[in-house]
């Protein structure tokens, strides 16, 4: 089980991280193997999964172009056995949710994202 300390350490790393728009920040929290899928990837990339670091990371530097003003304010952090979900708000004010499954790194192995419309 994740702590809830663990979990809002890791979240704070990470809201911090996407909103300094550092790739190389935001990056050092998925391991190499990463599958995400996001409704967000499929309008960016015609496809909602996103498979490995090095796709993600392409697919993160264009949301940054697409979002110049993106910031994220979190608003609840939940741990579980091996993964967390994270609610925050986008630059919009609009909820957003990701399920992260972590490794034995604490690295995100599989991401799930969740907007409200």
């Amino acid at each position: 089980m994740i702590t809830q300390k663990k979990a809002n350490e890791f979240a704070q790393q990470w809201i911090k991280a996407w909103n300094s728009h550092d790739i190389d920040k935001i990056i050092a929290h998925y391991a190499k193997d990463v599958i995400l899928v996001s409704p967000i990837a499929g309008k960016l990339l015609g496809d909602p999964e996103v498979r490995g670091l090095e796709a993600v990371k392409r697919y993160f530097l264009k949301g940054l172009e697409a979002y110049p003003n993106l910031n994220f304010k979190l608003q609840e952090v939940f741990p579980g056995e091996q993964s967390i979900v994270l609610l925050y708000l986008n630059q919009k004010g609009e909820r957003a949710s990701e399920f992260m499954l972590l490794d034995l790194d604490n690295k995100v192995v599989r991401m799930y994202a969740h907007y409200c419309e």
